[in-house]
């Protein structure tokens, strides 16, 4: 008996300190945090999904049990609210399955839509540190810019996404543009306000040493207070591109774009797909991950290149 328990203690050590292994790290929190969303979600698609399941029972005159139903809900082809598993395979087959330059291709009308992002971020992020700068060295753009910059987030950018579309159309610009400005519009803000705040960090015994050393303004800028703002750039850059990616799909909505992932969305709402709605959703969750994590690698090699710590 001594021997069997003895046996039993050896083979739970290694299993007990694996698992203290995973608690300490990210991987067993992360599976978890997973595991009950995918469980919180396959209950809701049982339950938002029975209704109308039960009224097919009805009508068919058919028997049916609870194992039934929970396949069946889990199996529609327009379901209110689809199962992880049909998401899934939507995107297996858009992707994987389909040619990249059908029409019927997430990633196609993900690239048409990372276009405009792409475009839109970076004339966000110039006209956003553009714009700190002036504040930052102008006291009269500071009181009268800076109240704008902010104004200018409150207007909803479904109300102003389709003036700016037809204004540009009227003038003969369509297509990419149109879609970046609107990324442009929501994306130059954290910029703004983040540059605004890295270019005023350096403390006032470092302002102080540059005039000793008889520095020039573009000498304080370059040498001061440009280093001291690029944590602060990176970190609106992240929030900027991940929300140019939503104008860029807001812009395709009013446009009766027929490509894109904003065009998909809608092509999914007029049909009541909603798997093709849940799958570019995802993807355009994907594309987001992927860009900020693209920021962050940028951040992490400037760091490393200027000797701080990543």
């Amino acid at each position: 008996m001594s021997v069997t328990a003895s046996a039993a203690n050896t083979g739970a050590a290694p299993a007990a300190s694996l698992l203290r292994r995973l608690g300490q790290g990210k991987a067993l929190p992360v599976s978890l945090v997973v595991a009950a969303i995918l469980l919180i979600w396959y209950g809701f698609t049982v339950y938002l999904n029975t209704p109308w399941q039960i009224g097919v029972y009805e009508r068919a005159g058919a028997e049916w049990t609870a194992a039934d139903l929970v396949r069946d809900t889990m199996a529609q082809d327009r379901p209110v609210l689809p199962a992880p598993h049909q998401v899934v395979a939507e995107i297996w087959k858009t992707t994987v399955e389909t040619r990249p330059t059908s029409n019927r291709s997430l990633l196609k009308h993900a690239w048409i839509t990372l276009s405009s992002t792409l475009l839109g971020f970076a004339i966000g992020t110039l006209l956003g540190v553009l714009l700190a700068v002036g504040i930052v060295h102008n006291r009269a753009m500071d009181r009268s810019v800076m109240p704008w910059v902010i104004a200018s987030q409150t207007i909803p950018i479904l109300a102003i996404a389709p003036m700016i579309i037809v204004v540009l159309n009227a003038v003969g610009l369509s297509g990419l543009l149109p879609k970046a400005l609107i990324s442009t519009y929501l994306s130059f803000f954290p910029v703004v306000v983040g540059m605004v705040k890295g270019f005023r960090s350096p403390e006032a015994i470092q302002l102080d040493l540059m005039r000793t050393y008889n520095a020039s303004r573009p000498q304080v800028f370059f040498k001061l207070r440009w280093p001291a703002a690029l944590p602060y750039l990176f970190t609106s850059m992240k929030v900027a591109v991940a929300i140019s990616l939503v104008g860029a799909i807001v812009g395709e909505l009013p446009t009766g774009a027929v490509a894109g992932l904003g065009a998909r969305l809608l092509a999914g709402s007029y049909y009541g797909q909603t798997i093709q709605i849940w799958a570019a959703l995802f993807m355009a969750a994907a594309l987001a991950a992927i860009l900020v994590a693209l920021v962050g690698l940028g951040q992490r090699l400037v760091t490393a290149r200027m000797g701080g710590r990543s």
